[in-house]
């Protein structure tokens, strides 16, 4: 953003210089030259009125001869001619002059009341006709070299350019202080969200520098991070107040009941026996609502994780419980050539988490002799995760339910496992997806962000 603006600010000034500064050169040139002009047909006047009244009012030469020395005292060029356009005499002119000085005689003497003039190099001519009451008595030409007014010029532009050049950097200046000062309290709020999105639930905004609609909404993210933190923080108490204040008492109505069930014998005993049973599967419903609890608190910090490896050690920490129920529990395989690039991003011990829950379920429904078997692919530049079983599969109304709690009431655990999924991988940016397995069973599909 601070470049566009440094850009817009920049291409702005420009053009304002150049609206400004072009005009205002051709202004100054075209009256410097103007100014020029009238300078040198005003003298060449002079030169005329003077030879006027030696060729006209027949008065000796003195005021012509005065006249041509006075021009060629300022370097100028002042030649007199007669009516059949011969040079009577000049003063300061050059044999070239000369030349051009007379073909601008003749278009002089052609218009009689007007001057001529003409442009020979480096000299400006101005051709005036010498008359008194329509007589025509000759033709004074002046000459005036435009060598010092090109040099004055030139001064000109230079000077217009420097000071369109230093205007220019000083806009550039000043457009990357002004977008420095509204983009980098931007940045750092971007990056204080990005980090807060991370999981640093402490990251707070700079609120003291830039604009104030800036230094408005850094204060609102900080109300929200606090907001959020205290949230969070009070959610995992909570969680943590009831995972200890219902996990004791149960192990020790659990403890209890055992020792009453090594006293009993008979109906009471087995009695026991179901009681010991229930309030197991009651602790097992507590850590499913727990393990549900953090994954729905939680903020995860994602670090790169190789999906293969944490897929192999899984199915090889599976494999005895496999092993007892008659499963084939099979290695997690690659499809195609996709090497280090099966790396995924996502919070520590998250992916664990979800293949515990997703390898549970499946080792659950699969019946004896069945088969569980994993598969990791690239696909569209993330990493797709697939366990596939054998087992019985879902209808329709139970997948959509799945990931609710409970959602399943004919699921053989606790109904919570795939909501535990599905609350860890959307967290993480991923999604989850059941689809049937081909010749029957269910196919669990974690797709994850790539960390590439």
């Amino acid at each position: 953003m601070s470049r566009r603006i440094a850009l817009t600010f920049v291409a702005l000034i420009a053009a304002l210089l150049v609206v400004a500064v072009v005009p205002v050169g051709v202004a100054v040139d075209a009256k410097e030259r103007e100014s020029f002009r009238f300078d040198a047909i005003s003298a060449g006047r002079q030169v005329s009125s003077a030879a006027e009244e030696y060729l006209t009012d027949h008065h000796p030469p003195t005021a012509m001869n005065a006249a041509l020395a006075e021009a060629a005292k300022h370097h100028d060029c002042a030649a007199v001619y007669l009516p059949d356009d011969r040079l009577l005499t000049s003063a300061g002119c050059s044999a070239t002059t000369d030349a051009r000085a007379r073909a601008l005689v003749v278009t002089a003497r052609t218009a009689r009341d007007h001057e001529q003039t003409a442009q020979d190099g480096a000299w400006f001519l101005a051709a005036v006709p010498v008359s008194d009451d329509d007589k025509y008595s000759g033709t004074v030409v002046f000459g005036r070299s435009t060598g010092e007014l090109d040099e004055h010029m030139t001064v000109l532009w230079v000077w217009l350019g420097l000071t369109g050049l230093a205007g220019l950097i000083l806009g550039v200046a000043l457009s990357l202080r002004l977008a420095r000062w509204v983009s980098r309290p931007l940045s750092g709020l971007g990056a204080a969200a990005a980090r807060l999105g991370d999981g640093e639930l402490t990251v707070r905004a700079e609120t003291s520098h830039g604009p104030a609609e800036v230094r408005a909404l850094a204060a609102t993210f900080n109300r929200m991070a606090e907001r959020t933190q205290t949230l969070v923080h009070g959610h995992r108490a909570w969680v943590a107040d009831v995972s200890h204040q219902l996990r004791t008492p149960l192990t020790a109505l659990r403890l209890r009941l055992d020792v009453l069930a090594a006293e009993t014998e008979g109906g009471t005993a087995a009695e026991l026996a179901g009681a010991l049973e229930e309030i197991g599967r009651l602790s097992r419903l507590v850590d499913g609502l727990l393990a549900v609890a953090r994954a729905e608190g939680r903020v995860p910090r994602r670090e790169p994780v190789d999906v293969g490896a944490v897929a192999a050690e899984r199915v090889a920490a599976w494999e005895p419980v496999a092993r007892e129920r008659r499963i084939e529990l099979e290695p997690p395989e690659t499809v195609g050539a996709i090497g280090p690039e099966a790396v995924a991003r996502l919070g520590a011990g998250d992916l664990e988490q979800m293949l515990d829950n997703v390898l549970a379920n499946a080792l659950e429904a699969v019946p004896d002799a069945g088969r569980v078997q994993m598969r990791v692919r690239r696909v569209d530049g993330r990493v797709l995760l697939q366990v596939i079983d054998n087992g019985p599969g879902m209808d329709e109304p139970a997948k959509q339910a799945a990931f609710h709690r409970f959602g399943n009431p004919d699921a053989r655990g606790n109904g919570l496992g795939l909501a535990i999924v599905h609350r860890l991988i959307t967290a993480n940016g991923g999604a989850v997806r059941l689809t049937d397995t081909p010749g029957g069973g269910l196919t669990v599909e974690l797709d994850l962000p790539s960390a590439s």
